[in-house]
Protein backbone atom coordinates (compact mmCIF):
# COMPACT_ATOMS: atom_id res chain seq x y z
CA UNK A 1 0.00 0.00 0.00
CA UNK A 2 1.25 3.51 -0.86
CA UNK A 3 2.11 6.09 1.74
CA UNK A 4 -0.33 8.88 2.38
CA UNK A 5 0.28 12.21 4.07
CA UNK A 6 -1.35 14.37 6.70
CA UNK A 7 -0.23 17.99 7.09
CA UNK A 8 -1.28 19.41 10.45
CA UNK A 9 -1.26 23.16 11.18
CA UNK A 10 -0.70 24.85 14.54
CA UNK A 11 -2.62 27.20 16.81
CA UNK A 12 -4.56 29.96 15.04
CA UNK A 13 -3.32 28.44 11.76
CA UNK A 14 -4.93 26.76 8.79
CA UNK A 15 -3.84 24.53 5.89
CA UNK A 16 -3.55 27.49 3.50
CA UNK A 17 -0.65 29.32 5.16
CA UNK A 18 3.08 28.87 5.69
CA UNK A 19 4.69 26.04 3.68
CA UNK A 20 1.60 23.80 3.71
CA UNK A 21 0.30 24.70 0.20
CA UNK A 22 3.75 24.25 -1.35
CA UNK A 23 4.36 20.90 0.38
CA UNK A 24 0.88 19.71 -0.57
CA UNK A 25 1.55 20.59 -4.21
CA UNK A 26 4.86 18.67 -4.18
CA UNK A 27 3.16 15.57 -2.74
CA UNK A 28 0.33 15.80 -5.28
CA UNK A 29 2.89 16.01 -8.12
CA UNK A 30 3.97 12.51 -7.09
CA UNK A 31 0.35 11.30 -7.37
CA UNK A 32 0.23 10.56 -3.66
CA UNK A 33 -2.68 11.11 -1.30
CA UNK A 34 -2.36 14.18 0.91
CA UNK A 35 -4.81 15.56 3.45
CA UNK A 36 -4.70 18.95 5.13
CA UNK A 37 -7.38 19.06 7.83
CA UNK A 38 -8.62 22.50 8.81
CA UNK A 39 -8.81 22.25 12.59
CA UNK A 40 -10.97 24.64 14.64
CA UNK A 41 -8.95 27.56 15.96
CA UNK A 42 -9.47 30.38 18.40
CA UNK A 43 -10.27 30.54 22.09
CA UNK A 44 -13.30 28.39 22.80
CA UNK A 45 -12.84 26.32 19.63
CA UNK A 46 -9.28 25.06 19.61
CA UNK A 47 -8.83 22.33 22.18
CA UNK A 48 -7.75 18.71 22.28
CA UNK A 49 -11.30 17.37 22.20
CA UNK A 50 -12.34 19.32 19.08
CA UNK A 51 -9.11 18.54 17.22
CA UNK A 52 -9.32 14.90 18.27
CA UNK A 53 -12.91 14.61 16.99
CA UNK A 54 -11.82 15.86 13.57
CA UNK A 55 -8.83 13.51 13.40
CA UNK A 56 -11.04 10.56 14.41
CA UNK A 57 -12.88 11.02 11.09
CA UNK A 58 -9.59 10.34 9.28
CA UNK A 59 -9.08 7.27 11.43
CA UNK A 60 -12.60 5.99 10.71
CA UNK A 61 -12.14 6.61 6.98
CA UNK A 62 -8.94 4.50 7.16
CA UNK A 63 -6.83 7.45 6.04
CA UNK A 64 -4.76 7.48 9.23
CA UNK A 65 -2.90 4.14 9.00
CA UNK A 66 0.51 2.47 9.35
CA UNK A 67 1.33 3.96 5.92
CA UNK A 68 0.71 7.54 6.98
CA UNK A 69 3.45 10.14 7.19
CA UNK A 70 2.50 13.17 9.27
CA UNK A 71 4.03 16.64 9.02
CA UNK A 72 3.00 18.73 12.03
CA UNK A 73 3.85 22.32 12.99
CA UNK A 74 4.01 24.16 16.33
CA UNK A 75 1.36 22.81 18.77
CA UNK A 76 0.40 20.05 16.30
CA UNK A 77 3.34 17.71 17.13
CA UNK A 78 2.30 17.30 20.77
CA UNK A 79 -1.35 17.00 19.72
CA UNK A 80 -0.42 14.21 17.27
CA UNK A 81 1.65 12.40 19.92
CA UNK A 82 -1.19 12.54 22.43
CA UNK A 83 -3.76 11.37 19.86
CA UNK A 84 -1.70 8.46 18.51
CA UNK A 85 -0.75 7.22 21.99
CA UNK A 86 -4.32 7.52 23.34
CA UNK A 87 -5.73 5.63 20.34
CA UNK A 88 -2.77 3.22 20.01
CA UNK A 89 -2.23 4.07 16.33
CA UNK A 90 1.00 3.28 14.53
CA UNK A 91 2.19 5.51 11.70
CA UNK A 92 5.11 5.31 9.28
CA UNK A 93 6.86 8.63 10.00
CA UNK A 94 6.43 11.79 12.05
CA UNK A 95 8.04 15.03 10.92
CA UNK A 96 7.71 17.65 13.61
CA UNK A 97 8.44 21.33 13.03
CA UNK A 98 8.95 23.65 16.04
CA UNK A 99 7.26 21.19 18.40
CA UNK A 100 6.91 21.83 22.13
CA UNK A 101 5.10 20.56 25.19
CA UNK A 102 3.98 22.01 28.53
CA UNK A 103 5.08 25.52 27.56
CA UNK A 104 3.36 28.65 28.79
CA UNK A 105 4.25 32.25 28.21
CA UNK A 106 3.54 32.98 24.54
CA UNK A 107 0.47 35.05 25.41
CA UNK A 108 -2.89 34.51 27.09
CA UNK A 109 -4.72 33.34 23.94
CA UNK A 110 -2.03 30.86 22.87
CA UNK A 111 -1.62 29.54 26.40
CA UNK A 112 -5.39 29.02 26.62
CA UNK A 113 -5.76 27.10 23.34
CA UNK A 114 -2.53 25.10 23.76
CA UNK A 115 -3.14 23.94 27.33
CA UNK A 116 -5.38 20.94 26.56
CA UNK A 117 -2.92 19.63 23.96
CA UNK A 118 -0.10 19.04 26.44
CA UNK A 119 0.82 15.48 27.23
CA UNK A 120 2.89 14.06 30.08
CA UNK A 121 3.87 10.72 28.49
CA UNK A 122 5.48 12.20 25.40
CA UNK A 123 8.13 9.53 24.91
CA UNK A 124 5.39 6.87 24.65
CA UNK A 125 5.02 7.94 21.02
CA UNK A 126 8.12 5.86 20.24
CA UNK A 127 5.93 2.74 20.63
CA UNK A 128 3.82 3.95 17.69
CA UNK A 129 6.43 5.34 15.33
CA UNK A 130 10.06 4.33 14.72
CA UNK A 131 10.88 7.20 12.38
CA UNK A 132 10.60 10.62 14.02
CA UNK A 133 12.31 13.77 12.76
CA UNK A 134 12.31 17.11 14.61
CA UNK A 135 13.10 20.51 13.10
CA UNK A 136 13.60 23.48 15.41
CA UNK A 137 15.37 26.83 15.48
CA UNK A 138 17.55 28.94 17.73
CA UNK A 139 15.44 32.11 17.47
CA UNK A 140 11.77 31.12 17.53
CA UNK A 141 9.83 34.25 18.59
CA UNK A 142 7.10 32.13 20.23
CA UNK A 143 8.81 29.16 21.85
CA UNK A 144 12.20 29.18 23.57
CA UNK A 145 15.03 27.22 21.95
CA UNK A 146 15.47 25.12 25.11
CA UNK A 147 11.81 24.07 25.01
CA UNK A 148 11.93 22.98 21.35
CA UNK A 149 15.26 21.21 21.93
CA UNK A 150 13.90 19.39 24.99
CA UNK A 151 10.87 18.27 22.95
CA UNK A 152 13.13 16.91 20.20
CA UNK A 153 15.52 15.26 22.67
CA UNK A 154 12.67 13.36 24.30
CA UNK A 155 11.64 11.86 20.95
CA UNK A 156 14.56 11.30 18.60
CA UNK A 157 18.21 11.73 17.74
CA UNK A 158 17.11 12.68 14.20
CA UNK A 159 17.07 16.45 14.71
CA UNK A 160 17.67 19.38 12.39
CA UNK A 161 18.36 22.74 14.00
CA UNK A 162 17.86 25.62 11.58
CA UNK A 163 19.80 28.70 12.59
CA UNK A 164 17.76 31.93 12.49
CA UNK A 165 14.67 30.09 11.21
CA UNK A 166 12.17 31.83 13.47
CA UNK A 167 8.99 29.77 13.86
CA UNK A 168 9.56 28.16 10.43
CA UNK A 169 6.40 29.81 9.18
CA UNK A 170 5.51 32.44 6.57
CA UNK A 171 6.25 35.22 9.07
CA UNK A 172 9.83 33.87 9.11
CA UNK A 173 9.95 33.60 5.31
CA UNK A 174 8.93 29.94 5.07
CA UNK A 175 6.40 29.83 2.25
CA UNK A 176 8.45 26.90 0.95
CA UNK A 177 10.39 24.41 3.06
CA UNK A 178 12.37 22.25 0.64
CA UNK A 179 14.16 20.31 3.39
CA UNK A 180 10.85 18.62 4.21
CA UNK A 181 10.80 16.96 0.77
CA UNK A 182 13.58 14.62 1.93
CA UNK A 183 11.06 13.02 4.31
CA UNK A 184 8.36 12.14 1.81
Amino acid sequence: MKNNYLLIHGSFGNPYVNWFPCLRKEIEKKNLEVYTPDFPTGVGFQNYENWSNLLKAYLEAQILTENTIIFAHSIAPVFICKFLVEHKIKVKRLVFICGFNNYYGINKEYDTVNKSMYFDNLSDIKKYCDDIVCFYTDNDPYVKYEVEKQFADSLTENQIMISKGGHLNSESGYLEFSQLLEYL
